[in-house]
């Protein structure tokens, strides 16, 4: 099954007689303002406008647990998790659409929570809100109370020791910015650099300049020649598990599996015992 879907997609299977669930996640990461500067409000973009039919979701109240040692995005409580999806009207059967407001990353991290967690038919708007050219809705629709019920696989997720195991075994990408990786530049966590053995590939590499994915063959060269090779595993992290969500969903749409650190370097760098790398050779 694809992973992304396109506006046109959307909007047909909207129309039809069995259309799917949709999820508005718009997020942005919060870091220091100007003085008087305002937050990004999710809710409030939601309500301004939105795909007819979509339900809000909160991802650092409803796809996230509270900041911490985990990081600043860790996994959820699952049966928090799961309430919230039946909320919003996911059902086990029943298709999901995630979008958000155009860089992708807030869509896929539900959409990876959902896949992890077993949901069989969960897709992103390919380009987010600004691919939709249909007209906008600030209706909050009624939602009929789903029946979704987490049911984490075996796979898919790795802890901070796993992300250890796996740089050494396979290949472990870092998709935060390439200064960032280098440990030229933190803007949020205690230090700079990457896991050791770690391998810099930057999501935003991975999309057009209207926030669509490239096309799937050159994803596939693309992670082909930063070692994702035939048999190799592959793992995933970020700065707090949501970048790194969507390299997991373009990996997915060049039929690579990949798992996920969700604590990623928030999680990683907390902890002074562990080992940083820096520079732009994987150490």
């Amino acid at each position: 099954m694809n992973a992304i879907i396109t506006a046109s997609e959307l909007a047909d299977e909207l129309a039809g007689g069995d259309p799917p669930v949709v999820l508005d996640v718009r997020w942005q990461l919060s870091v220091a303002k100007a003085a008087g500067e305002p937050l990004f409000d999710g809710r409030a973009a939601y309500e301004s406008g939105h795909v007819p039919g979509a339900v809000y979701v909160d991802l650092d109240e409803e796809l996230a647990g509270p900041s911490g040692d985990r990081g600043r995005h860790p996994l959820p409580d699952l049966a928090e998790f799961g309430a919230a999806m039946r909320r919003a009207g996911v059902s086990a059967r029943t298709p999901v659409v995630v979008y958000d407001g155009g860089q992708g990353w807030a869509a896929a991290r539900a959409w990876w929570l959902l896949r992890w967690t077993g949901h069989p038919d969960v897709r992103v708007l390919d380009g987010g809100l600004p691919s939709w050219s249909g007209e906008l809705s600030t209706d909050v629709p009624p939602r009929e109370e789903g029946d979704f019920a987490p049911a984490p696989g075996a796979g898919g997720l790795l802890d901070a020791d796993d992300a250890a195991a796996l740089a050494r075994s396979g290949v472990l990408f870092d998709a935060r910015a390439g200064e960032r990786y280098r440990g030229e530049v933190e803007p949020i966590d205690r230090v700079g650099g990457h896991i050791p053995g770690a391998v810099s590939a930057p999501t935003n590499d991975n999309v057009a300049p209207d926030g669509r994915f490239l096309p799937a063959e050159e994803l596939r060269d693309r992670f082909k020649a930063l070692g994702a090779s035939q048999g190799v595993e592959v793992g995933v992290y970020c700065g707090s598990g949501v970048s790194g969500a969507h390299e997991v969903l373009a990996l997915a749409v060049a039929g690579i599996p990949a798992a996920l650190y969700v604590g990623s370097w928030s999680e990683w760098s907390a902890d002074p015992a562990r080992p940083v790398a820096v520079g732009p050779d994987p150490g």
